[in-house]
């Protein structure tokens, strides 16, 4: 897990590489949605995308984490399904009906039956690397994601630029990130982490809810500000100090939201000492965004090894997938 984790900018890098490589059929078009669809470790790349264009592209993305598809999804629709392993039921269920209903249907795996598929179908596909935990997989399955949104004219191809930048960036800062994830680590053991972030960014903080809840076998939870502060801001009155808190923030965030975490910060105060702000680094929103993740699954393994559990142990979902194949 340590030399995945701290290949991400390198893979960054070989990503934009398999895209520009990648072999797509013309993109007619034009499309009235965008719907990705897939689970975990192979679904947050959709939704890091998503929010990371959300000013630039031409129509809406929407991300789809279940066995369905939105009733909408018709012949004018683009839908990405994303399946590391290629065998994630729920995706080639979601896949299945976006075939039925005329969809353009593109896959990003690295195998089995979704590849077998897209083959077979004469669907666009692009394989990416496989053997490994899908959520060390993150930078070549979220680089497509924008490689097909600029193949299909939903976005420019701004993003090339702002990928390679951002992984020197992180290649450069190796050494401060790594620091700075072991300094928080030790302020979250024996803490239930609460994560927040603008709602702009909301998908960032999903990332390390994952990342904490697989690597370093923790619960936790996150919520967006501001529809944390019609909500979840009551719950505080049953706060305590075994809660830690991390705020990811961004020069950017919308200045009432700014306002609103100054206040929050008040609320949490009340009843917990352990608040810790994070703040990003970097010359473009790709940036900012890439060096959270990558610092957040920095946190998520140090915190594992400090637990002296192993990262890659997801036995429990094996266990899971096991008895559902049981089922017919």
């Amino acid at each position: 897990m340590y030399k995945l984790i701290d290949a991400f900018p390198k893979q960054l890098k070989e990503a934009l590489e398999i895209g520009r490589k990648a072999q797509l059929r013309s993109p007619e078009g034009p499309y009235t949605n965008v719907v990705v669809t897939g689970l975990g470790g192979s679904g947050i790349g959709g939704r890091i995308a998503a929010q990371l264009v959300q000013k630039e592209a031409k129509c809406p993305i929407e991300v789809y984490n279940n066995y369905y598809l939105p009733g909408y999804v018709g012949p004018k629709s683009l839908v990405i399904a994303c399946s590391y392993s290629g065998n994630t039921e729920e995706t080639l269920a979601a896949m299945e009906q976006a075939i039925s209903k005329g969809a353009r249907v593109c896959v990003i795996t690295s195998g089995g039956a979704m590849l077998e598929t897209a083959r077979t179908k004469g669907l666009d596909h692009v394989v990416i690397p496989g053997g490994n935990p899908p959520r060390t997989m993150l930078a070549y399955s979220l680089v497509q994601q924008f490689h097909l949104l600029h193949h299909f004219d939903i976005i420019g191809d701004g993003f090339e630029g702002a990928i390679k930048s951002a992984a020197g960036m992180l290649e450069d800062q190796r050494t401060q990130i790594q620091a700075a994830a072991r300094g928080l680590t030790e302020n979250l053991l024996g803490k239930r982490l609460v994560i927040y972030s603008e709602a702009n960014t909301e998908a960032v903080s999903i990332r390390f809810r994952q990342q904490v809840n697989e690597n370093s076998k923790e619960l936790c939870w996150h919520h967006a500000i501001p529809e944390m502060n019609h909500n979840e801001l009551v719950g505080w009155a049953g706060g305590s100090d075994d809660i830690a808190v991390v705020l990811f923030r961004h020069k950017e965030d919308h200045e009432r939201s700014q306002v609103r975490m100054a206040i929050n910060k008040e609320v949490f105060a009340r009843h917990t000492p352990h608040i810790f702000e994070v703040w990003s680094k970097g010359d473009t929103a790709y940036a900012r965004q890439l060096y959270l993740i990558h610092l957040g699954d920095w946190v998520s393994y140090f915190w594992a090894e400090k637990k002296g559990v192993d990262p890659t142990e997801i036995a429990v979902i094996n266990m899971l997938k096991g008895k559902l194949a049981e089922v017919k």
